[in-house]
């Protein structure tokens, strides 16, 4: 816990405490002893220090027990019952450091799962991935948990590059296995479908066979739908994206001259499907520069709250943003812009997960 350049000092504590305590005994003429309070020296070091360190502890302060206390006349000595109390403190003192060692590996362990499923979920993704400039950032409203029933993904193909963004419904591990089940299926039918409408029908599926499956094994509190954006960059033509939302609030599109929305779409969330028509959600192809960055955000952001219940005026904060810096539109600025933005105005309480991704064709792409 406690480290200089790399070495532990954790074993400095216990010792300047033993230290000061036998010290103070010594010094003391009136025949008040203190030499009994050592017992708190392996207690320190069983908060700090691994076993071994507490064991050293508990042995030193038994030996300084010893040691002092006879060197005192026989009648100011603490005698046999202080020493019981110093060499029983020592011996819990270890146990529990035992306890606290064991617990923290599995802390540990149980931190290096949640990182793997965390970077699952949302794995890394390198600068100019599908021949975006991209910036994203995650935040999970569970702070330990780091994951949540948010997601996104870029996924170039031989047709161009899709992206994804979406919200499960609820939390929990419910909604991450939703999600893992959606990026799986988006990570493989984004390469290889050509049509961005049949990789939008590949997820509806995925997202029903989900479902039953978790039905069938006996969770039916599981979440039952997702929220969705999705969008194609076609390689053939840079002048224009394809969108297909299920039920997602709409990305907004940021360039230096200002901000719009992308027509709502109407997409039914993935999952509900059949409670529509029974026609598959319509594509829509929306003009968009080189140049031009999309801006897509989860509910965590739209419904962010500040103290007299306001909802966050994302639109308002970037276009106010665009107006005293024109940069703000690049992805990376305009992410930051909008974390810090959200992070402001709910005081830093989150009560939803949050996810937030911008990406562009750069403003020299030629499309290939």
């Amino acid at each position: 816990m406690l480290r200089v350049r790399g070495r532990s000092i954790a074993w400095i504590p216990p010792n300047a405490l033993l230290l000061t305590i036998a010290l103070l005994d010594w010094d003391r003429a009136d025949g008040f002893r203190t030499l009994s309070w050592v017992v708190l020296a392996p207690g320190i070091a069983a908060a700090l220090c691994g076993v071994w360190c507490t064991v050293s502890a508990a042995v030193l302060a038994v030996a300084v027990y010893e040691i002092e206390d006879h060197a005192w006349p026989h009648e100011f000595q603490s005698g046999l019952p202080d020493f019981i109390l110093v060499v029983a403190g020592g011996a819990i003192a270890v146990l529990a450091c035992a306890v606290r060692v064991r617990g923290e590996r599995r802390m540990l362990h149980m931190q290096d799962l949640v990182e793997i499923t965390r970077h699952t979920v949302l794995r890394p993704l390198p600068a100019g991935w599908g021949g975006l400039d991209h910036a994203a950032v995650y935040l999970a409203a569970d702070s330990i948990a780091r994951v949540g029933g948010d997601f996104y993904d870029i996924q170039p193909g031989p047709q161009g590059t899709r992206v994804l963004l979406g919200d499960v419904q609820g939390k929990g591990l419910g909604a991450v296995t939703a999600a893992l089940a959606l990026l799986g299926t988006f990570r493989e039918a984004a390469y290889h479908e050509p049509a961005l409408g049949t990789l939008a029908h590949r997820l509806e599926l995925r997202m029903s066979r989900h479902v039953r499956y978790r039905v069938g094994i006996g969770c039916d509190d599981d979440p039952r739908f997702a929220t969705a954006v999705l969008v194609g960059f076609p390689a053939a033509d840079t002048s224009y994206v394809e969108v297909v939302n299920f039920g997602h609030e709409p990305p907004l599109v940021v360039a230096p001259g200002g901000v719009r929305p992308l027509p709502p779409g109407d997409g039914l969330p993935l999952g509900l499907g059949d409670l529509g028509d029974g026609l598959p959600p319509t594509t829509l192809r929306v003009p968009l520069a080189p140049g031009e960055t999309l801006l897509l955000v989860t509910d965590g952001v739209s419904e962010a709250r500040d103290a007299a219940g306001e909802f966050f005026p994302l639109r308002d904060r970037v276009a106010g943003a665009l107006a005293e810096d024109p940069h703000a539109a690049e992805p990376g600025p305009l992410v930051r812009l909008v974390h810090d933005g959200t992070l402001r105005h709910s005081g830093g309480r989150l009560d939803d997960d949050t996810a937030i991704l911008a990406v562009r064709r750069p403003p020299t792409a030629d499309g290939a």
